[in-house]
């Protein structure tokens, strides 16, 4: 079992994500807003990032939290539009472990989820 926390502002796609996580026996922290993530990422094992979000900078959020140390012992996996090649190829340059199409995460979430916390 991880212990996620999943910034996805979208509650109707955050909530499907969620029930898949917990289905699977994960411990899981729906948020929206990254204030105040910083601190709390020590109690996690896996982020998940909504990189569809024109509201939030997923990549420059990780390699910031990255710089700082905060995602030292924490997996990330962010999800983007599979229509959006440049986003998934920033969330690589900025240091994500996995990044997928939000079709996969809806399908695969908790499988995903669970290789990268193994």
């Amino acid at each position: 079992m991880a212990r996620v926390m999943a910034l996805i502002p979208d509650l109707l796609f955050g909530s499907r994500v969620q029930s898949a996580l917990m289905g699977a026996g994960h411990e899981v922290e729906l948020i929206g807003d990254p204030a105040g993530l910083e601190r709390r990422l020590r109690e996690v094992d896996v982020l998940v990032v909504d990189l569809t979000n024109a509201d939030l900078d997923g990549p420059a959020l990780v390699e910031s939290l990255s710089a700082g140390g905060a995602l030292e012992n924490v997996r990330t996996l962010g999800f983007y539009a599979h229509v959006d090649a440049s986003m998934r190829e920033r969330a690589q340059r900025a240091g994500f472990d996995l990044v997928v199409a939000r079709s996969r995460m809806a399908r695969e979430g908790a499988n995903l989820v669970s290789r990268r916390a193994g």
